[in-house]
């Protein structure tokens, strides 16, 4: 959700198309998923208003939010409650899908304010901003690598017959899960500093809960990305991707049957979850990215219409696709049988 915005310094009314001295503009960071691009010739740019997709947004988002919203604190709910019952007798699998699920239910309830947002602007000033994009992060990236500490303990106890678990010693386990929490608070510093709630020409004034980067925008906005590419989606996808791979050819040698049908479709279910999810909001990301550091257009010609608005709708229909992950997570880690394991 970190993408770049560009605001006039003055308070102006926006129609369709402005065109501003790129001197006059300054550079934030857009925590939605809300851009506004700038095609740049030799000395001017042209600054898109965002009234086409502020109207999609505000049908969208708020009906997805809300259908997330119920589905994914019914689900992980449900997860919660069966792990209660059955914590006296956790391995190490129930400790990571523990972390998971809280980490899932945690960034579901920051999906109001987002929805709130897409109707109204952000109404809840900035101390709530820091908190709520804060949080957004921490479980955000604490989901996704929790999926990676499953795959590997996965991995290290079929093919290499390897425990990291011992009843003895269930503190490891937790002692690592902190460690990943802790990591991820790290990664949220930039949001408890930059967040801020800032009214915006291109949508109505209205307000809106976003990075402002004082110094440097356009390095920390390309640094923020990189981190976001490379920890959020690449790393864990690497480690899934061959973790699950291993374990799938080491399934096919040793099961027969049904059992073998059983075991390759919940190997393979988490795998096709996570990247049907994520890999559509990546691509459209790094796209934005692209278009954001001017790399793919040098003029100042493309109809914002055609342009800013299509990015604009493909960043919340994407982005919304990867937040429904955290309603399949319950299902695909506590209710479709892994034990086989």
């Amino acid at each position: 959700m970190d993408n770049i915005a560009y605001v006039s310094l003055q308070k102006m009314k926006v129609d369709k198309k402005m065109t501003f001295i790129i001197g006059d503009l300054n550079f934030t960071g857009d925590y939605n998923d809300s851009y506004s691009g700038i095609y740049e010739d030799d000395c001017c740019g042209l600054v898109c208003d965002q009234e086409s997709s502020m109207h999609f947004d505000s049908t969208f988002i708020p009906v997805l939010y809300s259908l997330a919203l119920v589905v994914g604190l019914v689900g992980n709910g449900l997860l919660l409650v069966v792990l209660w019952k059955k914590r006296l007798s956790f391995n190490v699998t129930d400790i990571f899908i523990l972390h998971l699920c809280l980490a899932d239910t945690l960034l579901l309830l920051t999906l109001p304010f987002w929805a709130v947002e897409a109707v109204k602007g952000w109404i809840f000033g900035t101390a709530l901003c820091k908190l709520s994009g804060a949080l957004f992060k921490i479980n955000f990236y604490c989901g996704i690598f929790m999926l990676s500490c499953i795959s590997l303990d996965r991995y290290l106890s079929i093919v290499h017959a390897v425990q990291i678990y011992s009843r003895k010693k269930p503190m490891v386990i937790h002692s690592c899960c902190l460690m990943v929490w802790l990591f991820c608070l790290l990664l949220s510093i930039p949001d408890w500093i930059f967040l801020v709630a800032v009214e915006d020409s291109r949508r109505q004034d209205k307000s809106e809960c976003v990075l402002v980067y004082h110094s440097d925008p356009e390095s920390w906005h390309l640094a923020t990305r990189l981190l976001y590419h490379i920890l959020g989606f690449a790393l864990p996808a690497l480690v899934i991707l061959f973790c699950y791979s291993c374990i799938l050819v080491r399934v096919r040698r040793g099961s027969q049957g049904m059992q073998k049908k059983r075991a390759i479709c919940v190997i393979i279910a988490p795998v096709l979850a996570f990247f049907i999810s994520w890999t559509p909001y990546n691509i459209t990301l790094i796209v934005d990215t692209i278009q954001s550091n001017q790399i793919i257009y040098s003029t100042n010609q493309i109809s914002c219409d055609s342009n800013n608005t299509a990015l604009n709708v493909a960043l919340t229909v994407t982005s919304t696709l990867g937040y429904l992950h955290c309603c399949v997570n319950p299902v695909l880690y506590g209710f479709v049988g892994v034990k086989f394991i």
